[in-house]
């Protein structure tokens, strides 16, 4: 399923773009050094890398001044932290007062070799695994660990996202997936306590009943936002700022958690 190309771009070329565009800010290796005042995130703008099991993981890391919470998230096959898609939804979240967090789920060597044969973009185990480790990153580091962790998640993002939360029932406080493939989760969708936010086009139908299938095995609040007209990509006029908008909703006043 294509993900994250802007029309007349290859994934390739609009992450090329994004990473013209670049993060800024210092460069540090997560919970290494930094401090946050009592109460909230402190202001700040780097990059940051996440060591998942020997795999490290290059993430942009951004904190609005006081920020109530941060989002970490998760690309969709054949993308990257440079997703145009997941930074503009990014920039409505820092200005509702969030911090973001855009990380490469797979290293540079493991990005090639998926480019070549698609074999990592699928193993949503491996990625979750690593959305677990920056999630433990968030929760440990000096910058962020006084703020409560959304996850954000597209295409197979979104079923890496509900499998990371799954492991991490008390740290992750809630998910939004958006144009996502939640299906992918198999056995971990009822086992989510945070609330979910299921975000499709209306004209996206295979993905819609993929979602709708995916959320009659959520055991955890959760609700089914179709945008009217949007496809898979939400290219349509006003439909990705409608996502945005939504997401940042979720994010700042999520309903009720479930479970203990």
């Amino acid at each position: 399923m294509a993900e994250e190309a802007p029309e007349g771009k290859s994934g390739a070329q609009a992450d090329e773009a994004g990473r013209a565009q670049g993060a800024g800010g210092a460069d540090r290796v997560a919970g290494t050094d930094g401090s946050a005042p009592a109460g909230g995130a402190r202001e700040a703008e780097e990059t940051v890398h996440v060591d998942a099991d020997g795999a490290l993981l290059t993430g942009d890391l951004e904190l609005p001044p006081g920020a109530r919470g941060c989002v970490l998230f998760a690309h969709g096959s054949g993308s990257s932290r440079f997703s145009p898609r997941n930074r503009a939804v990014a920039r409505t979240l820092r200005e509702a007062g969030l911090g973001t967090l855009l990380l490469d789920l797979l290293t540079e060597d493991e990005e090639r070799a998926d480019a070549r044969t698609g074999r990592h973009r699928f193993d949503i185990p491996l990625l979750g695994r690593r959305l677990v480790a920056a999630v433990d990153m968030l929760v440990h580091d000096a910058l962020t660990a006084a703020v409560p962790v959304g996850l954000f998640g597209a295409s197979t993002g979104a079923a890496a996202a509900l499998t990371a939360a799954a492991e991490r029932p008390e740290e992750v406080r809630a998910i939004v997936s958006r144009g996502g493939r939640p299906d992918l989760a198999g056995d971990a969708l009822p086992r989510v306590r945070a609330p979910v936010l299921l975000i499709v086009g209306g004209d996206d139908q295979q993905v819609l009943r993929l979602n709708e299938a995916a959320a009659a095995r959520l055991t955890a609040g959760h609700r089914l936002h179709v945008v009217p007209g949007a496809t898979h990509l939400f290219e349509e006029p006003g439909a990705l700022e409608a996502v945005a908008a939504e997401a940042a909703g979720w994010f700042t006043a999520p309903p009720p958690r479930t479970g203990p």
